[in-house]
């Protein structure tokens, strides 16, 4: 079996406001191993992405334990963290939040300055099929040509966790399947672990684990009998 590179126990998530509490993360215990492609799936509140920001280092929980490989996150100043998701993790957001005055490739290159060992951004933008518009504005790319810069800017610096929030969200059908097989190419063959929360059961079918939350909490896990490519989904 491949090795644990995420274990979470107990993983709770308070957030005041006011006099009120907002119960994020309720006791939460998770594994992900290496390579693999998890969906997260739930209604809105149900703590996907409070979840995800904690793996990747841009929340911190009020209780619990979570620990990536060797790292504890748990209890990790900010400058620890920001070491860990420049060395470790790629994020890719429903909005692109690409620098409109650079180019495609100088968007990428801002990941690959602060990188210890970077894919050269002509690289990375070759790897989401956007080779030819290297020297292109946001401007002068779609919605789906933003979003696989991103995507670049993601991977360029070779993570070993890829985390997407709702990649497909602004995104049409056809366009959302190009951006869905972009991530489920780096996965398969680069070996990043993918982890993807959509509202989308559909794209549940690409995955080798669907983690469905409720109420801050995993309330049910599945394994689906064949992994689908991003083609045979239909949403």
């Amino acid at each position: 079996m491949s090795e644990t590179v995420f274990r979470a126990r107990a993983l709770t998530k308070v957030y005041r406001m006011g006099e009120s509490e907002v119960h994020a993360l309720r006791g939460v215990d998770l594994e992900i191993r290496a390579g693999e492609f998890i969906v997260l799936l739930g209604p809105s509140g149900s703590g996907k992405s409070t979840l995800l920001n904690i793996l990747g280092g841009l929340d911190t929980p009020t209780a619990g334990d979570v620990r990536f490989l060797e790292h504890q996150l748990t209890g990790a100043d900010e400058a620890e963290l920001t070491r860990y998701r420049r060395e470790h993790v790629g994020f890719v957001f429903q909005f692109y939040n690409l620098i409109p005055s650079l180019t495609a490739r100088e968007n990428v290159a801002l990941v690959t300055d602060i990188a210890v060992s970077p894919m050269p951004a002509h690289e990375a933008l070759a790897w989401v099929g956007l080779g030819e518009r290297l020297d292109h504005f946001p401007s002068q790319l779609s919605g789906g040509e933003q979003q696989r810069v991103a995507i670049a800017r993601a991977i360029a610096k070779r993570p070993q966790v890829l985390l997407c929030d709702e990649p497909t969200g602004a995104l049409d059908y056809e366009t959302g399947k190009l951006v869905l097989e972009v991530i489920a190419k780096i996965n398969a063959e680069l070996g990043t672990t993918a982890m993807v929360i959509t509202h989308n059961a559909a794209i549940s079918g690409m995955a080798d684990r669907v983690l469905r939350l409720g109420n801050g909490r995993i309330v049910g896990e599945e394994k689906p009998a064949r992994k689908l490519t991003p083609a045979e989904i239909s949403w």
